[in-house]
Parts: structure tokens; sequence; C-alpha cells
């Protein structure tokens, strides 16, 4: 989703967003992380013209901007699918064959990791661990977590997901 930064009927309002992540911590310079967490919320993702804007408004480099935006994988400079599918590949889930668990699903949606697809639907990830390692393999789809699913529970989840 392309998001303008110029006034325009109907489409979001970046500096409109932006000045309103920025007042709600009363442009608090050490409150950057927590402005762009919060319009991360509200795009999906942090678009060029965003920073810019969050540079300009919190008066710090827009290079201290997307330094912290690319630094911390909570971030995405790309623009993602609706629904995130994360796939555990911390040392539990891999003895329990995640990597197969991701090739499955790669299979399935026929992307790569790191993809979006084209039709904007998906964006699949791994990630070093999910937090719940009895349950493994784990993927979490929209922070719905499956415990070890076979394909044709994927093939479900994936089909009934807008």
């Amino acid at each position: 989703m392309m998001v303008s930064t110029t006034k325009s009927k109907g489409l979001p309002k970046a500096s409109g967003a932006v000045k309103k992540a920025v007042g709600s911590y009363g442009k608090d310079k050490e409150a950057l992380i927590q402005v762009l967490l919060d319009l991360q919320a509200v795009f999906g993702w942090l678009p060029p013209g965003v920073l810019r804007e969050v540079s300009e408004q919190l008066d710090v480099p827009v290079v201290q901007v997307y330094r912290i935006a690319s630094y911390y994988k909570a971030f995405s400079l790309q623009p993602r699918g609706r629904h995130i599918i994360k796939v555990c590949m911390g040392t539990a889930c891999q003895v329990r064959r995640s990597p197969q668990l991701l090739n499955t699903i790669s299979a399935v949606l026929k992307m790569k990791p790191c993809e979006t697809s084209t039709d904007g639907r998906f964006t699949l990830e791994t990630v070093n661990c999910l937090g719940c390692c009895a349950m493994g393999p784990v993927v979490a789809i929209d922070d719905v977590y499956h415990s070890n699913p076979s394909t044709a529970d994927l093939q479900k989840v994936f089909e009934s997901a807008e």
C-alpha cells in the first residue's frame, strides 16, 4: 500500500498520522521508537515519506530515524501483506522440522521467506523464536499460533484469509 504524504480525498494522510503520533508523545525525541511503532501499526510499514516527516517533526536527523527503523525487526521498510506469517526457526523448532514446515508454506503460497505475495495478501517471514518451544514447530499467522500444522491445515487457514 503506497501512502501519499499529500492531502488527497480518500487516501490516508501521512502528515496527519505523523503529527498525531508525534503529538501523543509531546514531540519528545526519546519517543522515536514508540512513534515509529505507532506509525507501523497505522500503515503496516514505514514509507520513506513518513520517515522524513518524523525526522522533521521530532527535529532529529533522518539518518537517525532510518537507523532505528532498519535496526529493529519490528519495523518494515517495505510494504507488507495483510496477513503476516512467521515461521519459528529457533533451535527447539528446528529439531522438530521447522525447515520442512517453511518449505511447505513456501510451496503452498509459491513464495520465499522475506517476500510478499503479488496480491498483497501474505508476507512470509522467519523469526528466531516465538517463545513457545514446547509446541514446535510453530507458525504464527496474524499472531495466531499453529503447532505442527499439516499442509491441509495450512491451506484452510490461507484460503480463509481475506
